[in-house]
């Protein structure tokens, strides 16, 4: 683990390759899994306040479970998530005709029709962070079905960090994305 700033970081987001393969997994982190996808507490207000935006990209089984649920509930964790459509995918996500699934609220995003893309957690994943009273701690969720994603990965060799690079940025800014490049160009010397 290395730290910056508030946050500790563990080395395998530097030491590890990831890239998404659709393709061979079809999205299944958005249709597997116990939960729905990690909130943190200002999404859930923006889940709310863009639902009518974000309503003519869901599906039907989708908008019926937001609208009996909310537009995000508290798990068994306690923490808030993304509800899910029959206890499996999120009510969020909608299916290519190829099958692939795509995010309703990342379709709504690209079309212009909000200005929010999606869960941060989503959005960084494989990352999982959490918050502790002092620090953050940044760490490699793995997961077998990201195993092509891995595959992929390795093969155009592209770390977890430089992957989510986009979304680290949206969490931590800039400059913590510098310094943590700094970081992995000398700890892969």
């Amino acid at each position: 683990m290395f730290q910056i700033a508030k946050t500790l970081i563990s080395e395998e987001i530097i030491e590890n390759d990831f890239v998404c393969n659709l393709s061979a997994c079809k999205g299944a982190c958005c249709v597997d899994g116990a939960s729905g996808a990690p909130l943190e507490d200002d999404e859930t207000i923006i889940l709310a306040d863009i639902f009518d935006e974000v309503r003519p990209f869901l599906r039907e089984e989708g908008i019926k479970v937001i609208e009996e649920q909310g537009a995000f509930v508290k798990g068994d964790d306690g923490e808030w998530e993304t509800p899910l459509v029959n206890n499996r995918e999120c009510a969020y996500v909608v299916f290519a005709d190829n099958g692939i699934t795509k995010c309703g609220l990342e379709e709504a995003y690209n079309s212009g029709a909000t200005n929010w893309k999606k869960p941060i957690s989503c959005h960084m994943y494989p990352i999982r962070i959490r918050e502790y009273t002092e620090f953050t701690a940044v760490n490699y969720h793995k997961w077998e079905i990201c195993d092509p994603a891995c595959s992929l990965g390795n093969e155009l060799q592209i770390p977890i960090y430089k992957f989510v690079k986009e979304a680290l940025v949206r969490k931590f800014g800039e400059k913590w994305y510098a310094e943590l490049e700094e970081v992995a160009n000398e700890h892969t010397k």
